[in-house]
């Protein structure tokens, strides 16, 4: 199963960038695959090879929705994984919810966890070098919340406010693509039939499909199930 498979890479690599910087870091995607992704890697008897103490957790985007929303991603993740491991509090970092700090201020939303982003990164720069950023594809080939021909895909910042989204809710938080392409690694995970013409056109590089412009630093993994690979 795709989720099992991925979450044992992800124990691979999390205690792998530990041993080597004594950190790692982790962004998160919602959506079906994601979340049983973590529900497989809190059933694992191998997480506990994660110090969890000493990982950092972000998301890729989030749905702009009061906290606590059983349609936040972060939501989704605390009751599929982060409250069944020993993780820091102050190391999750989740984006703001429309009834938190900046209420329903969507951009002072965003720039705040480009502050935090800043904040976080070691060598300066506006986002830290994530160890592991991991990407949902839409059956229109939409990655974390950045659609086809929407204005975010030509937007710089690291963090930017997404209204009219193509699904619901219209109003989101996402990571910028040159946010997205600041990770050491980005993952590509994609399950079901109703993705392989997306998984197809973005490996072919289609110029206007968000799947085809992300990439890692050092390396961009498509991990598919037998179905989204199907037109390859």
């Amino acid at each position: 199963m795709l989720s099992q498979a991925v979450a044992a890479r992800i124990i691979a690599d999390v205690t792998d960038a530990q041993a080597a910087r004594g950190t790692a870091s982790i962004v998160l995607t919602g959506g079906g695959i994601g979340g049983a992704t973590l529900r497989e890697l809190a059933a694992a008897p191998a997480r506990e090879a994660i110090d969890w103490s000493a990982l950092d957790v972000w998301w890729g985007d989030e749905r702009f929705l009061p906290a606590g929303s059983p349609d936040r991603n972060d939501t989704q993740a605390r009751e599929a994984l982060l409250a069944h491991v020993p993780l820091d509090p102050k190391r999750i970092h989740p984006m703001a919810a429309s009834n938190g700090q900046y209420g329903d201020d969507l951009d002072a939303a965003a720039a705040a966890y480009a502050e935090q982003l800043a904040a976080a990164a070691a060598d300066g720069g506006p986002v830290p070098a994530f160890d592991v950023l991991l990407l949902g594809v839409g059956p229109d080939g939409h990655v974390a919340s950045l659609f086809p021909d929407a204005p975010g895909l030509s937007d710089e910042r690291p963090v930017i406010g997404v209204r009219g989204a193509s699904k619901p809710p219209p109003t989101r938080i996402s990571l910028g693509l040159n946010a997205i392409n600041a990770a050491r690694e980005v993952w590509l995970v994609a399950a079901g039939e109703e993705k392989a013409a997306a998984v197809k056109a973005a490996l072919g590089g289609e110029a206007g499909l968000p799947a085809a412009r992300v990439h890692g630093r050092e390396a961009t993994k498509w991990l598919l199930d037998r179905a989204a690979a199907s037109a390859l």
